[in-house]
């Protein structure tokens, strides 16, 4: 056993570190049911708050997408590539909607 009187008898020890590692129990909190719970739910309000921009943004940016494969389909006759880009500029320019309200 050392000394109690610490580093060369000069400081008193103020932690036995034997006793403290024989006595060495691991003992965890437990988690609170209505803890979890609360952090289950908001979790889920998140997750699915982020679900519902990324479909929303999906479907705003889709309608273009859909014009673009019309007018693809509608020149798929030409066979030159310049021909058909041709076709779908014009085709995309005439489907375009128009506006509603001028200033």
């Amino acid at each position: 056993m050392r000394p109690s009187g610490g580093i060369y008898g000069l400081q008193p020890d103020p932690f036995n570190l034997e006793e403290i590692s024989m006595n060495a129990k691991l003992s965890f909190a437990a988690p609170q049911p209505a803890l979890t719970v609360v952090a289950t739910a908001v979790a889920t309000v998140i997750a699915l708050g982020i679900l519902w921009a990324i479909v929303s943004l999906f479907q705003s940016r889709g309608a273009p997408m859909e014009r673009l494969v019309a007018a693809e389909r509608a020149c798929i006759h030409h066979a030159y590539p310049s021909e058909r880009a041709a076709c779908m500029d014009e085709w995309l320019n005439a489907s375009r909607p128009g506006v509603v309200a001028g200033r």
